[in-house]
């Protein structure tokens, strides 16, 4: 019986956990910074002056990551945005 022999780079294990991925809100014209400031204090826990200072973020950038996490909590803070109507979207950390 003829014995195999791995080469290293099948032997390999990818131990690195997986990338973060990040919530995104995005600037629209629709709703109004008090709203959105409201908003992040309610669904994502934040204090007023950080939903304050995140809600200007979007408003001059454009746009503002506002949580960081597993794959599901994202996906989870997301959809909880959209219920309040914000612009919200999903990617990995290290696709900025």
């Amino acid at each position: 019986m003829a014995q195999s022999t791995l080469t290293d780079s099948e032997t390999e294990i990818d131990l690195k956990p997986d990338r973060p991925w990040i919530c995104v809100v995005w600037d629209d014209p629709v709703n109004l910074m008090t709203y959105v400031t409201h908003v992040f204090m309610v669904v994502l826990g934040y204090s007023k002056e950080k939903a304050h200072e995140l809600m200007l973020k979007v408003h001059n950038e454009g746009r503002a990551t506002v949580s960081s996490g597993t794959r599901e909590e994202m996906e989870r803070d997301v959809q909880r945005l959209h219920e309040y109507g914000l612009w919200a979207t999903i990617q990995r950390a290290d696709e900025l």
